[in-house]
């Protein structure tokens, strides 16, 4: 039996399963956690400690229809405006609570669509942060650019205000599929977004590309890959198009019936596999994608590479603090989100408190599991040892429970006296492997795609 034929008999083209950017995943939020965790939370961090800030801002200026983020769309600076004041009234908040000493060792602008704050509203946020907590010797701040929505002045106020990593959505290059999709973005303007981030000084880039898009063959996709490639990005996230129009309604403006099926996706994704390694791209995890020197491909050889809510990371600080419309916060204590809905985080904070709406309290078996499903997705890999010391499980225990998941896939993942391992070959499987891990009923959720 090849390999295709195995994974077939092992359900992996009809399962739906999370892609646990967290643990437990957010469905399994409740309204059990509120402002009163995060106050609390927020100050039980140790002083002195770098922490790393997340800030959600939900506007974009076109509303893309493959995308399933809380994003609302605006034809105006006003709402931004307004959104901006309120977020540094959250933070004003934060800096009340916040023990001395604080630091950011990360700073990532997401959306949405950062660059429609014009430079102006870039400085006076990026001022009203480092009023909050200066970033740390060797910090990293990125921001999410969309080449649409970019120009010199604004470039030049990130820059001024610390920016040390762009982050650029591509999706596909291929007209008919951004016509399908609603996203209308030329190479040509892709690439002069990019010349214009390295002309500033800025040497680090992130980009995103999609498989599994309608009308995406295996030529398109090569032809997108290569396009991407000459733009010579240091890591790349080859993310699977999760079609959910039952989620997000915008998607139901996307044909269904243009959609590849599980199987092509499955070639989809191999093609552009082969593209990125046969440029010299190490694999980083079951999506992404770095160059050697990388600090994602560095923390992926040492052992260091994280998960988080978006996607693999370099991370490794203890606390992340969200901010802005529907962010989660992590702590060691739990995980603490906003209100979704843009109009009821800024009551909330208007009203002069913040803004968390749910949220999860760690209990149990919950960081045990959480590491588990983290080694599986970050290392392929589970060591035996380390879960034991850290958690104070039986090493026998643990070899009982691998080869109870081994046995679910046929024998393709590896088991011995040091751990668990998922060879190459069984690597599409590793979102239902973890999901062997996962403690919660995952039958309520509607996720997507396996593969």
């Amino acid at each position: 039996m090849n390999t295709e034929s195995q994974l077939t008999r092992l359900g992996l083209f009809d399962a739906r399963v999370p892609r646990y950017t967290s643990y437990p995943t957010a469905p399994h939020f409740s309204a059990s956690v509120g402002p009163g965790n995060f106050t609390d939370w927020v100050s039980a961090i140790p002083r002195g400690c770098d922490v790393s800030l997340y800030i959600h801002v939900p506007f974009c200026r076109r509303l893309c229809w493959f995308c399933a983020c809380r994003t609302q769309g605006t034809s105006t600076l006003g709402p931004v405006q307004s959104y901006v004041e309120v977020l540094k009234a959250e933070l004003a908040m934060l800096s009340r609570i916040l023990p001395e000493g604080v630091r950011l060792g990360r700073l990532h602008w997401g959306g949405g669509t950062p660059t429609l704050l014009d430079p102006a509203l870039i400085t006076d946020l990026a001022r009203a942060i480092a009023a909050v907590a200066p970033l740390a010797p060797g910090a990293e701040f990125s921001v999410e650019i969309d080449p649409n929505e970019i120009d010199g002045p604004r470039l030049d106020a990130l820059v001024a205000a610390g920016m040390t990593r762009a982050s650029i959505g591509v999706q596909d290059f291929d007209p008919l599929i951004q016509k399908t999709i609603g996203r209308d973005q030329s190479y040509e303007i892709t690439a002069a977004a990019v010349e214009a981030i390295r002309a500033r000084g800025i040497a680090s880039l992130n980009a995103d590309i999609l498989y599994g898009l309608p009308h995406q063959t295996q030529r398109r996709i090569t032809d997108s890959v290569q396009k991407l490639l000459s733009l010579s990005p240091d890591r790349v996230a080859l993310y699977g198009y999760a079609h959910v129009p039952w989620m997000a309604r915008r998607q139901t403006m996307i044909p269904s019936d243009a959609m590849p099926t599980p199987e092509e996706r499955l070639h989809l994704f191999e093609t552009a596999r082969r593209l990125f390694a046969w440029d010299g791209y190490e694999e980083i995890g079951i999506d992404h994608f770095a160059r050697p020197g990388d600090g994602l491909a560095v923390a992926a050889r040492t052992g260091r590479l994280r998960r988080n809510f978006q996607g693999y990371t370099d991370d490794t600080a203890p606390v992340l603090i969200g901010l802005g419309a529907s962010s989660i916060s992590r702590f060691p204590q739990g995980y603490a989100q906003n209100a979704p809905a843009t109009s009821d985080y800024i009551k909330a904070v208007r009203g002069g408190g913040f803004a968390t709406a749910r949220g999860h309290v760690f209990r149990g078996d919950d960081l045990m599991r959480a590491r588990l499903i983290e080694a599986v997705m970050s290392d392929f890999a589970i060591s035996t040892a380390e879960i034991s010391e850290t958690f104070g499980v039986s090493a026998p225990e643990l070899t009982a429970l691998f080869h109870d998941v081994r046995a679910r896939f046929e024998g393709m993942i590896e088991v011995d006296a040091q751990g668990l391992r998922v060879p190459p070959e069984a690597r599409p499987l590793t979102r239902m492997i973890a999901r062997c891990f996962d403690a919660y009923d995952q039958t309520k959720a509607q996720h997507s795609a396996a593969i």
